[in-house]
């Protein structure tokens, strides 16, 4: 990412966050805040979905993996868990809407994108003092340190990782999972790319064009882990559990269908370490390949 300009995939995911609460009325992730953070009217964004129908997947993914994610924040502020961690935020809004009066959010991102979203917010009068924001960039610097002055290190705290692990060095990945894992008890959802060569066709040549549409917005992707690669990365970094949970499975969840889930990879992840027995790891993630089916509509 060119350091001196905001991430354009990040502004990609809150269009298609936006989109999902006009185009599909947020039937999977509901963010009242989506619309007014990007900077674009309903009918904008009805005509960028109209015009785009082969980004769908995309749209749905990106709705399913944040709705994952506010499910983990939801089941532990149950359990006690009382600090959220988002790495690499982008435009995300939850902070900003936050229904947990306990919880504490801390954004991490890189100082132009993060820059940029401070101006989305005031331009779109969302107040950002709710959230604590730190600068960082993952390939640069100690993720500890810039956590020093705002985390409870000995306290149970949850991480988002999401849309950031592709655009990373191999290096800055494992950098970043073993200073988590370092810590006394946390538990991080995250996404990650994965090698093409198992895949359907259909789902391989989706996944290229995905690829490539990102690499033409000068953010390429550039690591990928098979599940094998995955798992042995966690361990070795700390954790002692990590799940895959499939999109399907949180997007048919929504939808109240249920079947079984099809046998294709999956690119979102729970993992924890230290993580008390009752905290242990939310249902979503637990049921995964249980209750998913057929295609998102």
């Amino acid at each position: 990412m060119d350091s001196d300009n905001p991430s354009r995939t990040a502004y990609s995911a809150a269009r298609y966050r936006a989109v999902h609460q006009v185009v599909e009325r947020g039937v999977v992730l509901q963010d009242p805040l989506a619309v007014p953070i990007v900077g674009q009217t309903p009918g904008e964004l009805a005509a960028y979905a109209a015009e785009n129908p082969e980004r769908r997947p995309m749209r749905w993914f990106i709705c399913s993996r944040s709705r994952f994610a506010e499910d983990c924040a939801a089941d532990a502020v149950q359990r006690g868990v009382r600090q959220l961690v988002v790495l690499g935020a982008g435009l995300d809004t939850f902070g900003y809407r936050n229904p947990y009066p306990d919880l504490r959010v801390i954004e991490l991102d890189h100082p132009a994108t993060q820059r940029w979203k401070l101006e989305m917010l005031a331009a779109a009068g969302i107040d950002p003092s709710p959230v604590r924001h730190r600068a960082i960039d993952f390939e640069r610097d100690e993720l500890a340190e810039v956590l020093g002055d705002v985390l409870e290190p000995h306290q149970p705290v949850l991480f988002w990782w999401l849309g950031v692990t592709p655009y990373l060095t191999t290096e800055a990945v494992h950098s970043t999972l073993a200073t988590l894992g370092r810590l006394t008890s946390t538990a991080v959802v995250f996404d990650h790319a994965a090698p093409l060569g198992d895949m359907s066709d259909d789902a391989r040549q989706r996944h290229q064009r995905r690829r490539d549409h990102v690499a033409a917005l000068g953010e390429p992707w550039i690591s990928e882990f098979t599940p094998d690669q995955l798992q042995e990365l966690l361990t070795n970094c700390g954790f002692t559990a990590g799940q895959p949970v499939h999109e399907l499975t949180i997007i048919n969840r929504a939808l109240g269908r249920t079947g079984q889930t099809p046998p294709t990879p999956s690119h979102l992840m729970w993992a924890s370490t230290g993580w008390p027995d009752h905290l242990a790891a939310p249902n979503a993630a637990a049921s995964a390949g249980h209750d998913a089916a057929v295609r998102a509509p």
